[in-house]
């Protein structure tokens, strides 16, 4: 094979094989994108919410906010081990 379409190829491979990890990174978590799709549904249905609830509303939102950070800060630990 001569030169000219070696290194092609290889660059080829490298940006499918990148592809391919990354999208097995996302896809190895389908539970955790669900629960943070869910979350930040949960959080703008809260912000829309009326706003007098005695403060459990506030204490909601800033709850759900948490949860999100959590389950972010959970797939971003299993994409680097």
């Amino acid at each position: 094979m001569s030169r000219r379409f070696v290194i092609p190829a290889l660059l080829m491979v490298l940006v499918l094989a990148t592809g391919f990890v990354a999208g097995r990174a996302t896809a190895a978590q389908p539970h955790m994108n669900a629960a943070l799709e869910h979350l930040r549904a949960a959080r703008t249905s809260l912000e829309k919410a009326e706003a007098d609830k005695g403060g459990h509303r506030a204490a909601a939102i800033d709850l759900t906010d948490r949860a999100i950070h959590e389950v972010e800060a959970g797939m971003d630990y299993a994409r680097r081990h």
